[in-house]
């Protein structure tokens, strides 16, 4: 009773009650911190506060020295509550805490020159048991997060075995947790971009519209990237959706594709973006516009393809899938990318890469060679698709596939938007494909500044609605199209079957 008589007025009337307000505040999820409230205890009874675990490690606060080990052990051990001890001109309050690991406990002790009184116990004991709430909100959150990261590790791991072709093993990670996921005949993938503080908030979103019924994963490759795989396309309505909330957010979407082809989907819906940006709706699909491939002989296209890649069959089915799938993702983009896509290390990719070039007697450097065995890589994908066997006539070379008219009346039709431009933006496109896409090598071929070609360069990307500044599929269906006109010399692909007579791969 004496320690009520010393406590000042405004503490007793009114004002008394204004702490637990504050305390309460530390509730709020913007100032949910347990340091937080440490610090405001010990400005609120005016003296010392600290939390430490059974250890005696602080996890709050001021260190304050205690002398009366056996009170601690005593309350870490559940045998008391809390505890009080004066001496040295002090005055102790020492509270257990109970903390969120089964068994855990830590202490809150309280340290003051003046005794504890009614209002600044009351401190004490409430402020224990805000914290106690703090340690299990901040475990359970911890929790969420740890779950949240396994699942996107997960999801992170499908992708990978899709990419690579390992449909069985896919299915068989996604049954677990997500059953019937993958349970389709064909899938869609989409790629949202946005910026990379974003990333997390649209990855989010797309999980809540797609009520997680779609594979949604952050690219390993590009953080700005968000990559939905879809059944079918089921999800296409709800992802405008949401990038219909998000102005300057872009949709890349591919055409249906068998699970085994989600690479090359991937692919298509990068590509995709390319043509957004240039939309006024910020969205584009890949299968919008003609392709190269058909546009050619099928059974001719089919047959050369097994020609071209005939060196790799004599590897075991694994390596031989594992190859193609790392070469398919090598051509479509950088080592680097697809290193992070495929789960590996970029030298892994680029070994494996020159294994292919080796195989095949070419010369990856050279953008019509990659442009050609990207287009064999992309057929041979699909010749397990095909409903029937498809006879070709007679062995057809890569100069019968590029002779078809309809392919030159659309490779007339695409470089033909070139041409109005005065600066010849097509002669500088190709001058420098010639050159590998090397800027500075082109800039010296035609005599100006390698800035100049990468202007022109990019300049010619919204007229052909096609991304060529990045190696991919739009860089190599405008090789194609220089290439069925004569602009460009066909790669020499005849030393890939040199020792098949009957092969004539490029004619």
């Amino acid at each position: 009773m004496a320690g009520r008589t010393g406590v000042a007025p405004t503490e007793q009337g009114a004002g008394g009650s204004a702490w637990a307000q504050e305390l309460l505040d530390h509730l709020r999820p913007a100032g949910r911190d347990v340091r937080r409230v440490v610090g405001w205890l010990a400005e609120a009874v005016r003296g010392t506060a600290c939390l430490q675990d059974e250890a005696g490690a602080v996890l709050a606060g001021t260190r304050i020295p205690l002398d009366e080990g056996g009170l601690v052990a005593e309350i870490v051990g559940g045998r008391i509550a809390s505890a009080a001890w004066d001496g040295e001109g002090r005055h102790l309050r020492l509270v257990r805490v109970d903390q969120p690991q089964p068994g855990g406990a830590g202490v809150l002790v309280v340290s003051r020159e003046t005794p504890f009184d009614r209002r600044t116990s009351d401190i004490v004991t409430h402020s224990a048991q805000v914290i106690e709430l703090l340690l299990r909100a901040d475990e359970t959150a911890t929790a969420r997060r740890r779950l949240e990261r396994a699942a996107a590790d997960l999801r992170l791991a499908i992708l990978q075995l899709l990419m690579v072709e390992d449909t069985v093993s896919a299915r068989r990670v996604a049954a677990g947790l997500w059953p019937g996921l993958l349970d389709t005949d064909s899938a869609c993938v989409y790629v949202l971009e946005g910026g990379a503080e974003e990333r997390d908030h649209i990855a989010e979103e797309c999980l809540a519209a797609t009520r997680e019924r779609a594979l949604v994963v952050r690219c390993p490759a590009m953080d700005v990237h968000v990559i939905v795989v879809t059944p079918r396309d089921a999800a296409a309505d709800e992802l405008r959706a949401v990038i219909g909330r998000r102005p300057g957010t872009l949709l890349g979407g591919s055409a249906p594709h068998s699970l085994a082809r989600t690479a090359t989907a991937y692919g298509q819906a990068v590509s995709a973006l390319a043509v957004a940006r240039f939309r006024p709706d910020k969205r584009a699909v890949y299968a919008e516009r003609t392709h190269p491939e058909r546009l050619m002989d099928p059974a001719a296209l089919h047959g050369w393809t097994t020609r071209l890649l005939h060196p790799l069959d004599t590897l075991a089915h694994h390596t031989r899938a594992e190859l193609l799938a790392t070469t398919r993702l090598g051509l479509e983009f950088t080592a680097v990318s697809a290193a992070k896509v495929l789960g590996v290390s970029r030298n892994t990719v680029r070994a494996r890469m020159e294994r292919v070039e080796t195989l095949l007697h070419t010369d990856f450097a050279d953008l019509t060679v990659r442009a050609v065995v990207h287009l064999a890589l992309n057929t041979q994908v699909g010749l397990g698709e095909e409903p029937g066997e498809v006879v070709e006539a007679a062995p057809a070379g890569l100069d019968d596939l590029l002779a078809g008219p309809a392919l030159r009346t659309w490779a007339h039709d695409l470089l033909g938007r070139l041409d109005p431009d005065a600066r010849d933006l097509r002669r500088t496109l190709r001058t420098w494909i010639a050159a590998g896409g090397n800027a500075e090598r082109a800039a010296q071929d035609l005599g100006v500044h390698a800035q100049t070609v990468r202007e022109h360069v990019r300049s010619a990307e919204p007229v052909l609605e096609r991304q060529l500044l990045a190696a991919g599929s739009d860089l190599y269906e405008v090789v194609l199209a220089h290439l069925a006109l004569g602009d460009l010399d066909e790669p020499d692909l005849r030393r890939a079957n040199r020792g098949d007579p009957d092969s004539p791969v490029h004619g």
